[in-house]
């Protein structure tokens, strides 16, 4: 018979055997760089640093008294943006040699009860893009898409901003909007010009509309008039 999974906090003495995990989830991923660092010192520095963090959530998953599971996690809020409280997953991750025996279960049932306990309205996790497997299981659970990460680094986000800058595109763009503004300029200029052109009827002292009027009722006369109408004067 199987033994159940068994959660509980981290404490200091799992300290090794959580980096020990931490590698193994790096090296599963393919963006296992974003996940953590590849070097243990270093890593067991971070893994103490969230541990002593305000809100730090830190849980492992034990089968037949062996750490084979963690899940690390920190309360979110109130803020100054903002009065709801929640609870931000960072990493998740069971053991190869440990999957489908209940401890992703209850490894994310003992988040619910943390953030259940610090009045959270809801959990985020952001699992690396193709760790499809933690995809599956999060959806499961009732995980919906919330918003869209990108990621840049600095340097390439440095070398874009200074390159947008100062390099030919700026200045073709500049080149544009200023074309842009002349024609807008030029097109006003001329109509500016036409409004001020001098009517030829107000010219001959008379409303333009009375100029019509006559032209039309001149032209209507013409039109009508018989043929041998016509009168000569010898």
């Amino acid at each position: 018979m199987r033994s159940a999974a068994v959660v509980r906090p981290a404490r200091p003495d799992d300290v090794e055997r959580v980096i020990d995990l931490c590698l193994a989830a790096r090296a599963e991923s393919l963006l296992g760089s974003q996940l953590c660092t590849d070097d243990p010192d270093r890593l067991r520095h971070q893994v103490g640093a969230l541990a002593v963090e305000p809100g730090a959530v830190a849980l492992v998953g034990e089968l037949d008294d062996q750490v084979q599971g963690l899940v690390l996690a920190r309360v979110v809020g109130p803020s100054l943006f903002t009065d709801e409280v929640s609870v931000a997953i960072e990493a998740v991750y069971v053991g190869e040699s440990a999957r489908r025996r209940g401890i992703g279960h209850a490894l994310l049932t003992g988040v619910a009860e943390e953030a259940e306990r610090v009045g959270a309205v809801e959990v985020y996790a952001v699992p690396l893009p193709g760790a499809r497997g933690v995809l599956r299981f999060l959806s499961r659970l009732g995980f919906a898409p919330a918003a869209a990460h990108r990621v840049v680094s600095v340097e390439t986000l440095q070398r874009k901003l200074s390159g947008e800058q100062s390099g030919p595109r700026a200045r073709g763009i500049d080149d544009l909007v200023a074309r842009r503004r002349a024609a807008r300029a030029g097109r006003a200029d001329s109509r500016t010009r036409a409004g001020r052109a001098v009517d030829p009827s107000r010219a001959a002292g008379q409303p333009s509309g009375l100029v019509s009027i006559s032209m039309q009722v001149s032209r209507a006369v013409q039109s009508r008039r018989p043929r041998g109408s016509s009168t000569t004067t010898s």
